[in-house]
């Protein structure tokens, strides 16, 4: 079920990148001081909007306990705890 969620979330953040790539193409190709604001606005958008959803997912993870390094810092399946680098 969750994974269904997730692909219709990626599928949505695609869809409005490439309308916003879209976007910052219209807004290059017209003139007037309104169109060089929205240019503006749409680059930083295009931009920023990635940026923030990467950093959502991270803390996602985080806070879930996934990504925090726990699982190598566990003992492997056989008993043994894993082995380091030191001397």
């Amino acid at each position: 079920m969750f994974t269904k969620i997730k692909r219709w979330i990626a599928l949505l953040g695609a869809i409005l990148l490439v309308l916003l790539y879209l976007s910052t193409l219209i807004f290059s190709l017209m003139d007037g001081a309104l169109a060089q604001g929205l240019l503006r606005a749409s680059i930083f958008c295009t931009v920023a909007v990635p940026v923030l959803l990467y950093a959502i997912s991270l803390i996602y993870r985080v806070l879930k306990g996934r990504g925090t390094g726990e699982d190598d810092k566990a003992p492997k399946k056989d008993g043994n705890p894993k082995k380091t680098d030191r001397p």
